[in-house]
């Protein structure tokens, strides 16, 4: 499991030209699962992403998480993070899970992070426009798999 998270003013999720879901202060999280994963990746990334010190204090210092700061999340599905471009120009996305089975782990997901801060999402395996406006920049990758 893979998540691309990024801190953000302002993030929403537009789906046939309207917005189905839009936060304000938090993170914006890009979330994709491959072979094997499983509740544990999910209980693995939610405790890091609900723990990472990636807010400013009253110092300017990365010293605050995002139930500190009472931030909201924006949980986007993103099969291409495991795309696989070493061999020619098109990516293949043979190491994604198969949507059935991500579109179960991508529920639980946003369920059980929304037990600890308001998740909003996108739809799963539609296409979406999702606009940012990342706070920092601050982006970080985070794999379930590397620990």
């Amino acid at each position: 499991m893979k998540v691309v998270l990024q801190r953000c003013h302002y993030a929403s999720c537009t789906v046939d030209h309207q917005i189905i879901s839009e936060i304000e202060h938090g993170l914006t999280l890009f979330v994709g699962f491959t072979e094997n994963d499983s509740p544990r990746d999910l209980d693995t990334l939610i405790k890091k992403i609900i723990h990472l010190r990636i807010f400013n204090d009253e110092k300017g210092l990365m010293n605050k998480n995002i139930l500190e700061t009472k931030g909201s999340i924006l949980s986007i599905s993103q099969f291409t993070l495991f795309a696989d471009t070493k061999k020619g120009n098109r990516p293949s996305f043979g190491k994604a899970l198969n949507r059935e089975e991500a579109q179960i782990l991508y529920q639980q997901f946003n369920q059980k992070l929304n037990q600890f801060v308001p998740t909003k999402t996108g739809i799963f395996g539609a296409d979406m426009l999702i606009k940012l406006e990342n706070d920092g920049p601050v982006t970080i990758l985070l794999d379930s798999k590397e620990k």
